[in-house]
Order: structure tokens, then C-alpha cells, then sequence
């Protein structure tokens, strides 16, 4: 197992891409603290994950809100008496076009895609910072690099910005040891992705060079490397996983 006797927590992991990243970081070895909003599905995960034979909490929360990431500090100290690993992945998308989308969405999605992201290393790295050694992951897009015409500019900026954080952030506490990366994310298998017509799937799938969607098991894996001793010289880059897409 890569990550045996580590202390990992996942935001936004009660379902899809979280959810299978927090339960393969369990299979790894590592104990885990999740987040969500959805109680009944965040024990659920719970559940899963102590059949796994590994240690969970949860810390149900929304991540624009500075208190939750507050709260996940203290049931790290309190459970774990640390943080090996944090996983930025809470984050919502919107496919409203820029003239149709209201102030009050382009600051909800940045709210939760973007100040999540800060709030959650802002009140977790100085956990890491005591031991000099931590690792951060964040969940970043394709549409952070390239635009798409059914996203949101809110979307797009926003991952935009996860991607300069992870750079920043690298910079900044390398001399604590503390490595952080990001997984970029082309199109993955989802509840959204099982709604698009034939024709439209098709069409997609030609844009990418291997021809077929990402998996939420690809972004585990992923983040399993990053999080892992096997990519200990690797901080402030964003792995491409996008099947290729991003190549053009």
C-alpha cells in the first residue's frame, strides 16, 4: 500500500469523482476524513471505507464556508493529531453563458471552486508546517486552459485560479516540505455525461486522441501518484489527464 499509516481528507467526497478518490486513498492505506453537505451519503462513504479496514470521519460542511474548513482542522488534531494529505475536490459547475449568468452564481461558483481551495490550505497547511511534510492536491479542468461553449466563464476562471494557487502554494511552503500539485481534468464519466445524446458524445469523443471518457478510477489514480513517495520530486505542476485533449 503507497499511503499506509497516512492522515488524508477529501472535500466534496459524498459522491462521484471524491467519493472514489477518498476510497482508494483508503485502499492505500490511508485514514480518512471526508466532506459533503449530503449526510445519508457521506455515511455511506464512511461505511465503505471502514470495511475497507481504515479510520473515517466526517465533517459535513459547505466548503465556501471558512468554519468548515476550521472544523476539519480540529477533527484532524483531535482523530489524527495531523494532515498528510488534503484533496481540494468540492467544486460545482454552471453551463450559463456569460450574458445569461447572474452575479450572484459567477460568486457562487467562485466561492466554492476557488475560496474553498484557499480556506481549506489556509487553516490545514499550518498542520503540516508542525511535521515539515504535507501534500495537497487540487482538482483542477481542461476548461481552465481552454474555454468550452457550454461552460461557464465562473467555471473556467475559477479552475483557472486553482491552477495559479497550486503553483503559489508550491512555491511558498517548499521550504516546509510540503509538495502541492493538481490533477487537470479533461471529460470524465458522470451523471452529466450520461445526459448527452448519442450525437453529441460521439462528437466529443473525437476530440480526444484515446477516444474514450476519463473515469473517476483515472482520477484516483492520479492523485494516488501525486500523493504517494513515487512522485516525491514533483510540486507546483498540474498532471494533464485528459486523454490527450489538452495536446491541441
Amino acid at each position: 500500500m503507497l499511503l499506509e499509516h497516512k492522515a488524508a481528507i477529501v472535500t466534496g467526497s459524498s459522491k462521484g469523482i471524491g467519493r472514489c478518490i477518498a476510497e482508494e486513498l483508503a485502499r492505500q492505506g490511508a485514514d480518512l476524513i471526508i466532506n459533503g453537505n449530503n449526510e445519508a451519503m457521506l455515511e455511506d462513504v464512511r461505511q465503505t471505507i471502514v470495511d475497507i479496514g481504515r479510520k473515517c470521519q466526517i465533517v459535513r460542511g459547505d466548503i465556501s464556508d471558512y468554519e468548515t474548513s476550521l472544523a476539519l482542522r480540529q477533527c484532524a488534531e483531535e482523530e489524527f493529531g495531523r494532515v498528510d494529505i488534503l484533496v481540494n475536490n468540492a467544486g460545482i459547475n454552471d453551463r450559463t453563458s456569460t450574458m445569461e449568468l447572474t452575479n450572484e452564481a459567477w460568486q457562487r461558483v467562485l466561492d466554492i471552486n476557488l475560496n474553498g481551495v484557499f480556506y481549506t490550505c489556509k487553516a490545514l497547511v499550518p498542520l503540516m508546517i508542525k511535521r515539515n511534510s504535507g501534500n495537497i492536491i487540487n482538482i483542477t479542468s481542461a476548461n481552465g486552459v481552454t474555454p468550452h461553449p457550454n461552460a461557464s466563464p465562473a467555471y473556467g476562471a475559477s479552475k483557472a485560479a486553482v491552477t495559479y494557487l497550486t503553483r503559489h502554494f508550491a512555491n511558498e511552503f517548499a521550504k516546509n516540505n510540503i509538495r502541492v500539485n493538481a490533477v487537470q481534468c479533461g471529460p470524465i464519466e458522470s451523471d452529466m455525461t450520461g445526459q448527452w445524446t448519442p450525437e453529441y458524445r460521439e462528437i466529443s469523443l473525437k476530440k480526444i486522441p484515446l477516444h474514450r471518457l476519463g473515469k473517476a478510477q483515472d482520477v484516483a489514480n492520479a492523485v494516488v501518484f501525486l500523493a504517494s513517495e513515487k512522485s516525491d520530486f514533483v510540486t507546483g505542476t498540474s498532471l494533464n489527464l485528459s486523454g490527450g485533449k489538452l495536446m491541441y
